[in-house]
């Protein structure tokens, strides 16, 4: 994929399933920096282990807050945002923290990439 040689790329909920799948796809393009954001640091560790690779950053945080969104979106040419509270049942039983995370945090996640001037952005459903 040429348009993804040397850029920074941001995946929110990177430590998921879709998050692991894109870093391993990713690590094939010859890409610059791909910053994996997400709020488990076991995770991230886990993650930094199996693949090994020094083109990986870790970035702990919440997409529920903007703060720490506009200092993980610095220099960042493409986000790929995928965090969200996927389970129906636990958004069932706890709406306003799928409210907070999947719909308040993706309006974080479009203001920060705004402010950064983020040239691309792709939010999953």
């Amino acid at each position: 994929m040429k348009f993804l040689k040397n850029k920074t790329i941001m995946i929110t909920g990177g430590t998921g399933s879709f998050g692991q799948a894109c870093t391993k796809f990713l690590l094939q393009c010859n890409t610059k920096k791909i910053i994996i954001f997400s709020r488990d640091e076991l995770k991230q560790f886990e993650m930094s282990n199996k693949f090994n690779n020094s083109k990986l950053r870790f970035f702990l945080g919440d997409v529920r807050d903007l703060d720490r969104l506009k200092l993980a979106t610095k220099k960042v040419d493409i986000l790929i945002h995928a965090a969200a509270l996927k389970q129906v049942p636990s958004c069932e039983f706890y709406p306003m923290e799928a409210v907070q995370t999947n719909i308040l945090g993706t309006e974080k996640i479009l203001n920060a990439a705004v402010s950064r001037g983020v040239k691309r952005l792709l939010v999953l459903s």
